[in-house]
């Protein structure tokens, strides 16, 4: 798919250059790497096991003890 989306695009948009295809290249390079990296960073459950009314209890609580 590396190869193949640059190539299509490059097809389809009836583009000529081969300044052209390796602009279109890297788009899709720095597209898909920056993806994968808000893929990598919302896999991490930063909640885990928590519920939103668990946080807002807990929250609740914290300001509860500072007084």
């Amino acid at each position: 798919m590396g190869v193949v989306l640059p190539v299509a695009l490059f097809l389809l948009l009836g583009l000529h250059t081969a300044s052209q295809f390796f602009t279109i290249a890297a788009s899709c390079f720095l597209a898909w790497g920056a993806a994968d990296l808000l893929a990598s960073i919302l896999e991490r459950p930063r909640l885990n096991n928590r519920t939103p009314r668990g946080a807002f209890r807990e929250g609740v609580k914290g300001l509860r003890t500072e007084d």
